[in-house]
């Protein structure tokens, strides 16, 4: 990703002399034209009022009151052609092209209100535009002001005040109580909370304690914490988020795609129906009634401001959308393909089976041997120490640990001498009941003997998330996916085993990285696929998918590839966003096309001479703040934001 703008107060990591960049500039209209339209508006209303005043409150000479029509036709209207031309000429036929045959239309029928009107609409439909997408994108505007310019440094027993961008991985940083944190860490000092409810949508007071992970943009409770920074401020959870302002601004010319789709059809049929309207009644107002009343303001402004609603809703809910196309992909996708390892898994083994001998007790077992292992650095100490909290289990000292390379972890525990070992080098040793050991499965594996005794064998897998069946088996009722496959590198047992856990049907084992992308290419070709994945080796397969989500943030290629970008390893996550991008969808349906029924409701009157020109203009500013008004909708939270 690239580095986002710095936030009110903070300096731009380009170096110390740049000069920070305003928060409303990353949501305020970034073209000249889009200002220039907010001019046009103005002078627009002011002509209009300045025109009823001199035609109903003055006796003035004749053609007086037309005068400020004409300058508004001509400062306003001519900018605007020359807009609509320019597309024109581009082969760009939006259905903003309705709008410049109306204003053309009206100056060749002298019908300059109601042509001061369309430039209004056009014009003013910018400057709501605007408006409309700074309301939807409010929580990322608050949170911008809420960033820290400085960070408190540790260093020995100094405390230093630093600017942000002068943060490096690993440096100690104290966060005092009620401060924000601002960049994301893990705490080595205190026990406190935090309030993460600004990034994660989580009302929640989330308790922070010594290897806690801390995330930027929380605000700290009543204690002093102390944390080790693992992200510089640029790469931490609160920049990316930011990094959402200011991409969905820059990509905003494309998010017309769906409106520009719409209006390949509404387009013709409006020009149809004022043509035959003129040719039936033969009278070239009608032409112009129709053709006011047919200005698709709908289709231009409600589909953006729900699209940009819905990324500002995923930034609050620590989804990072960076393709705003996704959102319209997402609900078409019905082919699902997961990586295995770290996105239907936690990505670390964990304890599944503890087979005990005959003589031992697996409470005993897990006792000694987890004591021992608090000294280990061994990938399964964890998974052994973790099962052994979670049984509650207290664990004595041990001494006399010894781990040489290749022979075990060796220690006394209790006035009992244990060795933890291979099922290799276990046999290799005269120890007694060695006979006693299970068959040899799939996963990871240990053995363990106490007093020179063969205890125990314990055996480990990257176990699914709790979430990853109710997950699978929902994305066929609830989003309406036909196939649901597991790509993995890993072995064909070990993924049968987690296809087993989780409900998938079709895997596809020990698959290269080319060899994923082969598959996802010719799964594309039939259907819209998804692909959800966390690692580096996931990166080209994610590009291939109609739609790549990344889970976790345990690789920037992986970020930089895919489209969606799931902060936290959740599952929950990408069920969310399936929720935000379906919502969406409806919505901006819901407003360009109900905002299209009426205007082709209007068209019937204006078309049988029921309908004044002016009176078309009027109507269709109501339809597009109506239009509006529901788009904005995206924005919010439903009341239900995922299944699981």
């Amino acid at each position: 990703m690239s580095t986002p703008p710095p936030v009110s107060g903070q300096r731009s990591s380009q170096g110390p002399g740049a000069e920070p960049l305003p928060t409303s500039a990353w949501y305020s209209p970034s073209s000249l034209w889009q200002r220039k339209s907010t001019v046009i508006a103005a002078i627009s209303i002011l002509a209009i009022v300045l025109h009823l005043v001199l035609r109903l409150g003055f006796r003035t000479e004749p053609g007086i009151h037309k005068i400020p029509l004409l300058v508004t036709l001509a400062l306003g209207g001519l900018p605007l052609l020359y807009e609509l031309l320019r597309k024109f000429l581009k082969r760009e036929f939006g259905s903003d092209l309705l709008g410049g045959i109306s204003i053309i239309t009206s100056v060749l029928l002298g019908e300059y209100l109601a042509g001061s009107i369309i430039v209004l609409m056009l014009s003013g439909g910018e400057a709501l535009e605007s408006y409309a997408l700074r309301s939807a994108s409010s929580v990322l505007a608050a949170l911008a002001k809420r960033m820290p310019s400085i960070a408190h440094r540790k260093r020995e027993t100094d405390i230093l005040d630093v600017a942000l961008a002068e943060v490096d991985v690993g440096d100690t940083l104290v966060i005092y109580p009620h401060d924000i944190c601002p960049v994301d860490g893990l705490v080595i000092e205190g026990h406190g909370t935090m309030d993460e409810s600004y990034l994660t949508g989580e009302p929640f007071q989330i308790t922070k304690t010594c290897g806690s992970t801390v995330i930027s943009g929380a605000i700290n409770g009543e204690s002093v914490l102390t944390i080790r920074a693992t992200q510089l401020a640029a790469d931490s959870r609160y920049s990316k988020i930011m990094e959402v302002m200011r991409e969905s601004e820059a990509k905003r010319p494309s998010l017309r795609r769906l409106g520009d789709r719409l209006g390949t059809i509404y387009t013709p049929v409006a020009l149809v129906v004022a043509i035959l309207a003129w040719a039936y009644s033969g009278e070239a107002i009608r032409f112009l009634a129709v053709l006011v009343i047919a200005t698709p303001c709908p289709l231009l402004l409600a589909i953006p401001i729900a699209i940009i609603g819905s990324i500002s809703l995923c930034a609050r809910r620590a989804i990072i959308v960076k393709s705003p196309v996704v959102l319209e992909q997402s609900a078409e996708c019905r082919v699902a393909i997961f990586d295995k390892t770290g996105t239907l898994t936690y990505g670390e083994p964990t304890l599944t089976e503890q087979l005990i001998a005959p003589g031992f007790d697996q409470h005993e077992v897990l006792t000694l041997v987890a004591s021992l292992e608090r000294y280990s650095k061994h990938p399964l100490a964890r998974a052994i120490l973790a099962a052994a909290k979670e049984a509650g289990i207290p664990l004595p000292e041990a001494t006399e640990v010894g781990e040489a390379p290749g022979q075990g972890l060796r220690g006394t525990v209790s006035g009992r001498t244990l060795l933890i070992t291979s099922r290799n080098k276990l046999l290799t040793q005269n120890i007694a009941g060695s006979d006693q050991l299970p068959p040899l499965a799939g996963g990871l594996e240990c053995v363990v003997v106490i007093d020179q005794r063969y205890a125990g064998a314990l055996r480990f897998r990257d176990a699914p998330r709790a979430e990853s069946l109710p997950f699978v088996k929902h994305l066929g009722p609830k989003h309406q996916f036909a196939r649901v496959m597991l790509v993995s590198g890993d072995r064909e047992s070990e993924v049968h085993y987690l296809a087993e856990q989780v409900g998938i049907t079709e895997i596809h084992a020990q698959q290269s990285p080319e060899q994923k992308v082969a598959l996802v290419r010719a799964e594309t070709v039939k259907a819209k696929t998804l692909y959800v994945g966390d690692g580096i080796n996931d990166a080209p397969a994610m590009m291939a998918a109609t739609v790549g989500m990344a889970i976790g943030q345990n690789s920037d290629v992986t970020a930089e590839a895919a489209g969606v970008v799931i902060m936290d390893n959740s599952l929950k996550k990408v069920d969310e966003f399936m929720h935000i991008s379906r919502r969406m969808r409806i919505i901006a349906l819901q407003s360009a096309v109900g905002g299209m029924a009426c205007s082709v409701i209007g068209m019937a009157f204006a078309a049988t001479g029921h309908l004044t020109p002016v009176a078309g203009a009027i109507t269709q500013e109501v339809i597009d703040v109506l239009a509006v008004l529901n788009a904005l909708r995206a924005a919010f939270p439903p009341k239900v934001i995922h299944d699981l």
